[in-house]
């Protein structure tokens, strides 16, 4: 009796081969991200290609228009229109990075990820990682460039956490726009015919070049619900002495540190909502 009960708990008992392994959360991540940063950033060409239509509007194109004669009250113009350039780098990158996602889903270790022992959220946040490292480094080229060719930047250690605020809240809602359409648009010609609406159009509505009410009323009421609007307005906030012009555009209050918390707010959830979308469509998509 006590011999048949032995075998049973053995047969019972996991053996080593049965024993699924796991893995500590924060080791796959950082082995996901140094994946994904040995395929974004093989070269250098793949850092500075998205950097040379954003730093031809800083070095070429504002001072041109600068010189024609475009004015906004209580900033140099120049600085206005250099800063109003992240504003098309932040999204052309993260979409970029959506390329990338495409790629491993139809030829790329996708499958491989998804059977491996690790929380599948932690593949779209070491996508994220590394999209906000390289767009980080390209910001920084940018606003030196721009410092360089003759933009008056005044900013403190507030304003700077202001600016460095809402380019990262930027970033992570346009990385989740990025991942969705990855995840949804089923082709790579499909998705990059998509890059100029999501990633370029709303850069001539935002604010970038000049203030947004210089367009029609409905425009400037559609422009006033972009979430690059808000961070335009927030970055310049931030980095230009706390100039609040483009804030008082938006929201028509005397108080610039509400402006700019609201303005805040609204790409706070703009980023927050887009990440839930993108979570789970990348769910739905390593499932079907």
């Amino acid at each position: 009796m006590s011999t048949s009960a032995t075998i049973a708990l053995r047969s019972s008992a996991p053996t080593r081969a049965d024993r699924v392994p796991t893995t500590g959360s924060f080791a796959a991540l950082a082995t996901l991200i140094r994946r994904r940063l040995s395929l974004s950033a093989r070269t250098p060409r793949e850092i500075m290609v998205p950097l040379l239509t954003p730093v031809l509007f800083a070095l070429v194109i504002a001072p041109a228009l600068a010189d024609i004669g475009p004015t906004v009250p209580g900033l140099d113009y120049m600085s206005f229109a250099a800063l109003g350039t992240a504003g098309l780098l932040i999204p052309l990158n993260c979409m970029f990075a959506g390329i990338g996602v495409m790629i491993d889903r139809e030829s790329g270790a996708r499958r491989d990820l998804l059977a491996a022992p690790i929380a599948r959220p932690l593949i779209v946040a070491a996508n994220l990682v590394v999209a906000l490292a390289i767009t980080a480094l390209q910001i920084l080229v940018l606003l030196g460039a721009a410092i360089a060719r003759g933009a008056d930047l005044h900013t403190s250690v507030g304003g700077a956490a202001w600016f460095a605020a809402a380019a990262l809240l930027l970033a992570i809602g346009m990385y989740g726009v990025a991942e969705t359409l990855a995840n949804k648009i089923p082709t790579l010609e499909e998705f990059t015919g998509s890059l100029p609406a999501v990633a370029i159009v709303p850069f001539f509505f935002a604010g970038s070049l000049f203030p947004i009410t210089a367009l029609p009323r409905f425009l400037t009421d559609f422009a006033k619900v972009l979430p690059l609007t808000h961070t335009l307005a927030v970055m310049r906030y931030g980095l230009l002495g706390h100039n609040s012009t483009g804030l008082r555009d938006i929201w028509g209050m005397d108080d610039a540190t509400t402006m700019a918390a609201l303005s805040l707010g609204v790409v706070t959830v703009f980023a927050g909502l887009l990440t839930v979308v993108a979570l789970r469509t990348f769910k739905r998509a390593a499932i079907s």
